[in-house]
């Protein structure tokens, strides 16, 4: 996605759910090389070795304070592999769902929606898929999402930057708004009759995945056009949730 088409995407609005007096903090030189490269993205302070900083064009305003390993395993979740640079960042600004079924009108690109995937690796990984596969966003219930952080930011590997994510207050209103946005509504599940690629078609998807262990929930299923299940064998009951939806990414954009 290029910059004018983020830049149409995130526009910037109030978020509630800013913390007051604590950030979120990255770590990694994926997650935060990314984030360094966000305009939409404040940066507010940055700790590394000086290996690990030396090759970054960092702005000059930017505070920089030059701390060894040991110093910085303490700032991050235990084991977490920082490679020599930590940062403290702003969360994004909220993007708005009818900006974004405004921008994808006249594309087929897939929505992914989660319904309470609450496991920061799960959504990591997951807007990581999103943006290996062009979603158009992924969308999320705001209060049974997780929220910015190290740990998500490093699984996502940069995708946290790139792809929009909505928040919303109620997730069975946002699927009826991409209802009327000309989109079908596909909730995965495993005890459907249909096969994926058999209710996927030809018209614009909105692929609707459940935590992992509860699925979707009745009321979610109840908004969706259609149930369907992965072409798994028996032999397994079921995938992890960023796995699943990998997969039905794909079967989107390969059709």
């Amino acid at each position: 996605m290029g910059g004018c088409e983020m830049s149409a995407i995130m526009k910037r609005g109030h978020r509630s759910a800013k913390p007051k007096g604590a950030f979120p903090r990255f770590y990694g030189r994926h997650a935060v090389i990314a984030a360094l490269a966000n305009p939409n993205r404040i940066v507010r302070k940055i700790w590394g070795t000086r290996e690990a900083l030396a090759p970054l064009d960092l702005p000059p305003v930017l505070p920089i304070v030059y701390a060894d390993v040991a110093d910085m395993g303490r700032m991050v979740p235990s084991d977490a592999p920082h490679q020599g640079i930590v940062a403290e960042v702003e969360p994004l600004d909220d993007v708005w769902l009818d900006e974004v079924l405004e921008q994808g009108r006249d594309d087929k690109r897939p929505i992914l929606v989660l319904d309470q995937v609450t496991d920061p690796h799960n959504v990591g990984a997951i807007l990581r898929s999103a943006a290996a596969f062009d979603a158009l966003c992924i969308v999320t219930q705001d209060r049974h999402a997780p929220p910015e952080s190290g740990v998500l930011a490093r699984a996502a590997s940069g995708a946290l930057e790139i792809m929009p994510w909505v928040r919303v207050v109620n997730l069975a209103r946002a699927l009826d708004e991409i209802a009327e946005a000309g989109y079908w509504r596909i909730g995965l599940d495993g005890d459907a009759d249909t096969v994926l690629g058999e209710a996927i078609g030809e018209s614009r998807v909105a692929l609707v995945l459940g935590a992992e262990g509860e699925g979707l929930r009745h009321n979610s299923m109840a908004h969706c056009d259609i149930l369907a299940k992965l072409p798994i064998s028996p032999r397994m009951e079921s995938l992890n949730v960023s796995n699943a939806a990998a997969i039905a990414l794909y079967a989107a954009a390969s059709r």
